[in-house]
């Protein structure tokens, strides 16, 4: 049964760089990459972390139907990094016919985080039943100002309720700050 740690904290903790000290010693890693260089802001942030990732580990760049790309190896992989869970989220909205980035609309947010937690709990089955030690990198978006846009505080509260949904279906969970890691669950934690 695959153990999950999740790693959360601010922007620029350091949680990528903790992440993938995790799984410096496994043999072969899967780097799951959910980011899409939209503009030259994101591609030079995407290069950022490709520099910094082991050469050896296997890349799949994807955000989305991740079990069904995973399938059939489950037992290949002794690591299985998700890097990160916030641009997962923000892709898989941005990707929404019904998304209106200029009205709030709860049935909208209901919808969506509906369907989000489903995909995560499919996932998280996936990575369970492989052999794998798998890492989740996320971040913490609710302890700075509040959001000006209806649309920032949305995502910020459900950034924040997926963040509570992983953290409970993880056996171990970290938060950086300042490139320290607190260890805030460990494995038999209730």
């Amino acid at each position: 049964m695959g153990k999950i740690t999740l790693i959360t904290g601010g922007a620029r903790s350091g949680k990528s760089t903790f992440a993938e000290g995790l799984l410096q010693e496994t043999h072969p890693v899967l780097y799951i990459a959910t980011a899409v260089p939209v503009d030259e802001e994101m591609k030079v942030r995407i290069r950022h972390h490709q520099k910094g990732r082991n050469p050896s580990w296997d890349t799949l760049e994807a955000f989305s139907t991740l079990p069904q790309r995973l399938a059939g190896k489950e037992s290949f992989y002794g690591g299985i990094l998700l890097d990160c869970v916030t641009v997962l989220l923000t892709n898989l909205l941005f990707i929404r016919s019904d998304l209106n980035l200029d009205r709030y609309e709860e049935g909208f947010w209901l919808k969506a985080e509906s369907e989000i937690l489903e995909d995560l709990q499919e996932t998280l089955y996936f990575f369970r039943k492989s052999s794998a030690e798998c890492v989740l990198v996320t971040n913490e978006l609710g302890q700075g100002l509040v959001p000006e846009t209806a649309f920032a505080r949305a995502f910020r509260d459900l950034q924040g309720r997926v963040n509570q949904y992983l953290a409970r279906e993880s056996d171990d969970v970290y938060l950086l700050v300042s490139g320290i890691p607190l260890c805030i669950k460990e494995s038999g934690d209730e």
